[in-house]
């Protein structure tokens, strides 16, 4: 098969793009080099869309959370994402969360089977001189190719580190003290019985000793060139937490406000009370075997991950499927090198879609990769581009990477309310949901005018 479209990247964006132009009748060629006989320091496996961090695809209310209303919106556009997230939904309360192995092998299925899509398995390494070409190599993109994109850009690239959580096997937990529950209760139709989230208590006693253990236990080195590299504030691992302040991660990923210990009644509070500090595991796959530690991202060796979190009530017999790692992210400068259309300032002929813009998450990154497919599917119909309104998120999100943020002081972000057109005039406890009523009408005027567009 011949093709009109060129994808350089099998994940979530480039999977995203793929589908979003077969759907349309385009031809693409969809380029991944996992299964080529190379690899990243993150993936696991060959399969598309791997999920190499969380399994969670965060917030699902699409009322009040703007990466719920990001769900919604992308919902509306058939995104093949959050087709396969449904496919492979596992139980986290309002959360979206998915088993990683299910989700990446319908991804797969699907696109192989789409007449419109070539999956090759090769490693590309520089930047294609002519044809119509999506970059979604996200933030993991190999030495050579990034050596092309800053060659075409003419900027340094910039970066941040990414950790990875631990994942334990479920019966390798002490059930006997440590309990399930979501916080303050809440949850939706595909939770559990009792609640999403096994909590493990800590003594004030047992938290200070843990968060010692955080700032002594052995970490990772960097290399030289990483020494200078920031973090990302929504990826930190817990140990650059625990040094921030010895309450840091109470009011943080070990919060316990709102999870009753049962185990520990009294006359005043016979259903418990909450501990000085909880860790939380979230179930990671569809049999419930498998639970990742929410927020426990770290760059600890191996030995110190196992030592130090077996000291956590409940895990003292922990056994570990996958220890907490740590890779080097790394983005672009969009607003400087991208145009409105997430085209190369230059070489008009390149979109770049996912992490690799500088969005972060799951969410965002196929949010942009369905951007890009269908500006390019616009392209190739001779169709104006219409962008989406600022005022939802798909155009908040278009918005602050092509140009709405300060290029000197770019950082990955996630969609949030800030990147939206501001409701001053509404009252603060009404604003959120004010924000995603407005958006679901925007975006429905836009899908609409879309469709009158002449083909």
């Amino acid at each position: 098969m011949t093709h009109d479209v060129h994808i350089i990247g099998g994940g979530l964006a480039g999977s995203e793009a793929a589908w979003q132009l077969a759907r349309r009748g385009v031809r693409v060629r969809l380029s991944e080099m996992r299964g080529s006989g190379e690899t990243t320091p993150a993936h696991q496996t060959d399969g598309l869309a791997e999920l190499v961090c969380s399994n969670s695809f965060r917030s699902d209310d699409d009322t009040k959370n703007a990466v719920g209303l990001l769900h919604h919106e992308m919902r509306a556009l058939d995104s093949l994402v959050m087709h396969a997230g449904e496919k492979a939904r596992v139980p986290a309360g309002s959360a979206m969360a998915v088993d990683r192995d299910v989700f990446s092998a319908e991804i797969e299925r699907t696109l192989g089977d789409h007449p419109n899509i070539k999956i090759v398995r090769e490693r590309v390494d520089a930047l294609p001189e002519a044809g119509l070409t999506i970059v979604a190599t996200g933030p993991l993109t190999a030495q050579a190719l990034a050596d092309s994109i800053v060659a075409a850009t003419g900027q340094e690239r910039l970066a941040f580190f990414d950790a990875i959580a631990p994942i334990v096997h479920h019966d390798s937990i002490d059930m006997d003290i440590c309990w399930i529950q979501s916080r303050w209760n809440k949850r939706n139709e595909a939770s559990n019985e009792d609640g999403d989230y096994i909590n493990c208590p800590m003594t004030k006693e047992q938290y200070l000793a843990f968060h010692q253990g955080l700032l002594d236990g052995e970490k990772t080195e960097f290399r030289e060139w990483e020494k200078d590299t920031p973090y990302f504030d929504g990826c930190m691992p817990i140990e650059v937490m625990a040094s921030r302040g010895v309450d840091t991660l109470r009011f943080g990923p070990m919060k316990p406000v709102g999870l009753d210990n049962p185990r520990d009644t009294t006359p005043e509070f016979p259903q418990g009370r909450w501990p000085y500090a909880v860790v939380q595991l979230r179930q990671d796959n569809k049999l419930g075997t498998l639970w990742n530690m929410v927020g426990f991202q770290t760059k600890l060796k191996y030995g110190a991950q196992i030592e130090l979190f077996r000291t956590i009530p409940g895990l003292e017999n922990a056994e570990f499927a996958r220890l907490g790692g740590l890779h080097r992210n790394t983005f672009l400068n969009s607003p400087m090198v991208l145009d409105r259309q997430l085209r190369l300032k230059g070489g008009e002929h390149i979109r770049f879609a996912g992490q690799v813009t500088g969005c972060e998450g799951y969410v965002e990154s196929s949010a942009v990769g369905l951007l890009a497919g269908m500006m390019v599917a616009a392209e190739l119909a001779s169709e104006p581009w219409r962008e989406p309104p600022r005022t939802t998120a798909l155009g908040a999100l278009l918005a602050h990477i092509t140009g709405d943020a300060e290029a000197e002081t770019y950082q990955p972000m996630n969609i949030n309310f800030g990147l939206f057109p501001p409701l001053h005039e509404v009252k603060k406890k009404q604003r959120k949901e004010a924000y995603t009523s407005r958006a679901k009408e925007d975006l429905g005027s836009w899908i609409a005018g879309m469709e009158r567009e002449p083909a």
